[in-house]
């Protein structure tokens, strides 16, 4: 069903109670909106609306990106880019073939549906990291680390599971093929979007009007995404150039002061109800996706995709150990937990083909690993970062960062 005027403000009055209930609980946010989905499924009265790859990706999935790359720091990025590209590249291949060994020799799964299941779980989701660790309270490097590399590594995920889909359906596609294909998402995306924030960035300085200064951020935020999408490239990557450029480029030089507050204010409040509604639809669709007959494959998806994760980060984190960029040994532990699946997955598992015969059966199994990354790990993630620590360990950056407000270094 359509996203209509009336289930937005029904959503909207859902997310704004569930907010107040989770702060006097104690409980993540996401979690009590997923709670809420959840329970009010098995109610006449509750929305129709449903989850869809559609929705996720041209609606709900660029004001996110858009919110959390206004804040990332150039010169921090540029800093520990090959960490971030290490795990978002290697780091995805070496979770995906885990994953894809574990539930082809565990669960007994045809190798189609084993390595589409594994290259669409294999990348982190911004949208569960970016949620979760701005609610823990994270801040400076470890931060950085997790939101980039999710941002990052849904290129890697996207391009990959494009030819496993391609190659499982029949289609034949040369060595030659797969890499001009992968050029092309990934430096179209990184150009699409730097070409969108530079002309938005010159229709800013042009103008002092803190409402026009919003509505051109937005026709950045949607538009490098959407165009990014028709041309075949990668949109998070698009999205997530436009935003970096104008966080760093914008926010700094080309505001007024009116509208630097502003648009703060509005895209943090646009994330708000982006994240309010998918986690809420994850709860309305998760409610009848698990049952007794699929836990065993559940079981082992979510065993092996948290391996996979391991192989992942603890592996690469030690070729740092010698380097300015060691990783310590405490924020591995919180990378690897921190490597939350939600509504990307979803939104790639939703996306396949009608007449595949194993769709049913890679849906649920992603939907249960994304059900145990919001009730287990984002449960206990606060109490994680407590007790190893970081909290208190994380606020200060490891490189001067440039202040918002005026340009200049802290």
């Amino acid at each position: 069903m359509e996203l209509t005027i009336e289930n937005i403000e029904f959503l909207l009055l859902i997310a704004a109670l569930v907010a107040m209930f989770a702060q006097r609980v104690r409980i993540p946010y996401t979690v009590g909106l997923v709670l809420a989905g959840i329970a009010l499924s098995f109610f006449p009265f509750g929305p129709r609306l449903e989850l869809s790859k559609e929705l996720i990706f041209t609606v709900l999935l660029p004001p996110l990106i858009f919110e959390a790359t206004l804040f990332i720091r150039w010169r921090e990025l540029i800093y520990n880019l090959p960490i971030i590209l290490l795990f978002a590249t290697i780091g995805v291949v070496f979770s995906a073939i885990l994953t894809i060994a574990g539930m082809v020799y565990l669960a007994g799964w045809a190798w189609q549906s084993a390595v589409l299941f594994g290259i669409l779980i294999a990348a982190t989701d911004p949208v569960s990291v970016i949620a979760t660790f701005k609610e823990a309270g994270v801040h400076g490097r470890l931060r950085l680390l997790v939101e980039a590399e999710s941002l990052f590594n849904d290129a890697t995920a996207a391009v990959g599971f494009a030819v496993a889909l391609a190659i499982v359906t029949g289609n034949n596609i040369s060595v030659q093929t797969t890499f001009l294909n992968t050029a092309y998402s990934i430096f179209g995306g990184l150009i699409i979007g730097a070409l969108c924030a530079a002309v938005i960035l010159l229709l800013t300085h042009t103008t002092d009007d803190h409402l026009v200064e919003l509505t051109l951020s937005t026709v950045a935020a949607y538009g490098s995404f959407l165009i990014a999408e028709d041309l075949h490239v990668s949109g998070v990557l698009s999205t997530l150039t436009a935003g970096i450029l104008v966080g760093n480029f914008g926010l700094p030089y080309a505001y007024s002061d009116k509208g630097r507050a502003f648009i703060m204010d509005f895209w943090e409040f646009m994330a708000f109800i982006a994240n309010s509604i998918i986690f809420f639809l994850i709860g309305v669709s998760q409610a009848n996706q698990i049952s007794l007959s699929t836990l065993l494959p559940v079981t082992v998806a979510i065993l092996v995709v948290t391996l996979g994760r391991a192989a992942a980060i603890y592996p690469l984190s030690a070729l740092f150990d010698k380097s300015r960029l060691k990783i310590d040994r405490n924020h591995q532990h919180i990378l690897f937990w921190g490597g939350l699946r939600g509504a990307l997955a979803l939104a790639l598992a939703l996306g396949l083909p009608p007449e595949l015969e194993y769709r049913e059966q890679i849906i649920t199994a992603a939907f249960g690993v994304v059900a145990f990354s919001i009730f287990v790990q984002g449960v206990t993630m606060t109490p994680l970062l407590r007790g190893l620590k970081v909290l208190s360990s994380v606020s200060a950056p490891t490189q001067p960062v440039e202040n918002v407000e005026t340009g200049s270094e802290k």
